[in-house]
């Protein structure tokens, strides 16, 4: 099986409403596939700036638009419960006419906005051990639209959601790291995400090497064909956030083919990159229109 290469853009909810809906519209113009944003109560490194809710704005950017997909990157679990995410994806689902994909994680356990408002941070031990049955209820809701389970950790008792538009369901990214979260991915998924925090094109590659391989044990345990999972790399930059929000790969057009190009020889089918700042605009716009094409 070969999948179809895609390119995926994260907007960060960190701009008034007009700019955030004129960027995903911008990127739709562009030819990126996929348009996510981020999961969190307030941006976890400066909660004072202005952040918009995850599911309010996917809603609102699916009528906003007619063609490009959208997901979390990612949901968080400490959020919501499986039944109320499946509900939103659902519902986004219908809003948007089978453009959503169920994007989930475990969250930060560094982020302030459990604190803010008064749920629980559980350790990352905890969080893995609920996401196994949350993962449980939520295919299930969006595979036949009701579901009844009881677990160490949740409990759903006939419960009831929309039937999906997409068939047969919303597709299911789920980001993983750490060898428990692969098995996941590898068993529920139809999407694996996953990204470096290191800085540097040559941080990116080393760490995309080894989570690569670390997927392909994975479906081994689980007896699944690799191809058969989409492998989704974000291009993270750990330096940033201290050079203004500035990306390495915006730097040149021949930056981003190259990493974007070892990326996908790695044998990853999906690149996601962050939405420019204005003075690196241009090259952004440059590799859609020029590079893109050719690299899927």
């Amino acid at each position: 099986m070969t999948m179809d290469r895609r390119f995926q853009v994260e907007v960060l909810p960190d701009v008034e409403w007009s700019e955030l809906k004129r960027r995903v519209k911008h990127a739709e113009e562009l030819g990126f596939d996929l348009a996510t944003t981020a999961d969190q109560y307030v941006d976890w490194k400066n909660p004072t700036v202005p952040w918009f809710d995850l599911w309010t704005t996917l809603a609102a950017l699916a009528e906003a638009t007619t063609t490009i997909r959208l997901a979390p990157c990612v949901a968080q679990i400490p959020m919501r419960d499986p039944a109320t995410f499946a509900r939103q994806v659902l519902t986004v689902d219908h809003v948007s006419n089978g453009r959503v994909e169920a994007a989930l994680g475990l969250g930060l356990t560094v982020d302030p906005g459990y604190d803010m408002i008064g749920v629980p941070n559980w350790d990352n031990p905890e969080r893995a051990a609920r996401f196994g049955e949350y993962i449980q209820i939520v295919d299930q809701l969006l595979s036949t639209a009701q579901c009844s389970f009881d677990g160490d950790f949740y409990t759903v008792d006939s419960a009831a959601v929309h039937e999906s538009v997409q068939a047969p369901r919303p597709p299911i990214t789920i980001a993983a790291m750490g060898p428990r979260m692969m098995r996941y991915a590898a068993t529920h998924g139809d999407t694996w995400n996953t990204m470096s925090f290191g800085a540097g094109a040559s941080a990116l590659i080393a760490d995309a090497t080894t989570l690569k391989a670390k997927m392909a044990t994975a479906c081994e345990q689980v007896g699944r064909d690799p191809a058969s999972l989409r492998h989704s790399f974000l291009l993270f930059d750990g330096d940033a956030r201290a050079q203004a929000g500035r990306l390495f790969y915006w730097d040149t057009p021949a930056a981003f083919e190259d990493l974007a190009g070892r990326i996908f020889d790695l044998g990853f089918d999906e690149i996601g990159v962050y939405y420019p700042i204005d003075d690196q605009r241009d090259v952004f716009e440059a590799v859609a229109a020029d590079l893109m094409p050719g690299l899927r």
